[in-house]
């Protein structure tokens, strides 16, 4: 009866309720992961089902509230939270995608996505995280997939780096996906994780890789990577909206930028070299893996994990966004 078990578990990743997570901040390089989220979140139609109170968890000094108007013209004060999305009628086909000539939709989940977003919490994140799984239990989730994104040493005319991997065995069998051996700081996604599987959710979670020379601006690249990915591991086809020709247009501005610069060309040359000796027939599974862990150690040593996105202090990388550490 365990072997059971065990088969439904790991499946019910790719054709149960699936909770996608994303949060701005720490594992947020590039806005890619956020990104992601908010790209499914427009081409879904999905509802709003659970959100955190913001003075348990937020310090507004760090995450501060911004304003803006709302359609009507009035003046719109929004505080910084987490919100998960569920559909209207879990397990229907919505309408936008089935409406949609132009898509041909490989399966019928996209009725069971839910969606996780917000900002990585200050403070308090026992209780916080305990919020979480008590509303994916309530929603009925059978799996999370985690998105993360990072600034690693990589160019960007190579595909964007993707790297998956599992805590549950069950998972890492039906996948065939690594476990991630990396010790050190932590991001709330790797919190969550640890609680979902203790509470019996399984979990896998995808990590981009975002050049650290471009950090200042999002990274639709690898916000595209990310959906890439995720659709290959789940049964529905993702709607891309815009992002293939964002993708294409942030790719060629960084190549018109290092046409003018010889010192930021030679190394993006260096990058590329690099690159595809790991990409190269030679390079086992477990070399990647091993590169991958290699990147957030070297984060977390030369305090480049950060938010990510805005360059502020603590990304390691001085003014000039490109710039290799030894120039700094």
């Amino acid at each position: 009866m365990s072997g059971d078990v065990s088969v439904t578990t790991s499946s019910r990743i790719l054709g149960g309720r699936i909770l996608v997570v994303a949060f701005e901040g720490w594992n947020d390089a590039g806005e890619a992961a956020s990104g992601a989220v908010r790209s499914l979140k427009e081409e879904l139609e999905l509802t709003e089902i659970f959100a955190v109170d913001p003075e348990l968890y937020f310090d507004y000094q760090f995450n501060r509230p911004t304003i803006g108007i709302d359609d009507d013209g009035k003046r719109l004060l929004t505080w910084p939270s987490t919100v998960m999305y569920g559909p209207s009628v879990p397990g229907e086909p919505s309408e936008s995608l089935a409406a949609d000539a132009e898509m041909q939709v490989s399966g019928a989940n996209d009725g069971n996505i839910y969606l996780l977003l917000g900002t990585e919490p200050s403070r308090t994140w026992k209780g916080f995280t305990a919020e979480v799984i008590d509303a994916a239990l309530a929603a009925d989730i059978g799996g999370i997939v985690f998105l993360g994104a990072m600034l690693a040493d990589v160019p960007h005319t190579r595909p964007i780096s993707i790297f998956t991997s599992s805590d549950n065995a069950e998972v890492r069998a039906e996948l065939d996906i690594e476990r991630s051996n990396y010790e050190g700081p932590i991001g709330i996604l790797s919190v969550i994780a640890d609680a979902a599987e203790r509470v019996g959710i399984p979990t896998l979670s995808i990590w981009a890789s975002v050049p650290h020379y471009v950090h200042h601006a999002p990274s639709p690249k690898a916000m595209l990577a990310l959906i890439d990915k995720l659709e290959e591991l789940t049964d529905v086809t993702i709607p891309r909206g815009d992002l293939v020709s964002e993708a294409a247009v942030w790719e060629a501005s960084i190549n018109d930028l290092a046409s003018e610069d010889e010192e930021m060309a030679s190394y993006i040359v260096q990058l590329e070299q690099a690159r595809d000796t790991v990409d190269s027939p030679e390079a086992s599974g477990e070399a990647i893996a091993q590169e991958f862990e290699r990147y957030l150690r070297k984060s977390n040593t030369d305090g480049k994990a950060g938010d990510g996105r805005d360059g502020k202090p603590g990304d390691g990388r001085g003014d000039e966004p490109w710039r290799p550490p030894s120039a700094g």
